[in-house]
């Protein structure tokens, strides 16, 4: 019995939602963090929705003289 519950868990985590994945993630500039993104940082999407998400760095503005 143990082992569907496994399943269900791991099947509801990788087809929950939009999340796409670390790869992705990665990909795009992102890391993926537990929890909440840290200072800094963005919530771009999930890598596994909706416990861990896709976290990018806020980019300074610059300004053109």
């Amino acid at each position: 019995m143990g082992i569907l519950w496994f399943i269900l868990i791991f099947v509801s985590l990788t087809s929950h939602g939009d999340a796409q994945g670390p790869d992705s993630c990665n990909h795009e500039g992102g890391l993926c963090r537990v929890g909440n993104c840290v200072s800094g940082e963005y919530l771009a999407r999930y890598c596994f929705e909706p416990i861990i998400l896709c976290c990018k760095s806020l980019s300074p503005t610059t300004a053109k003289s």
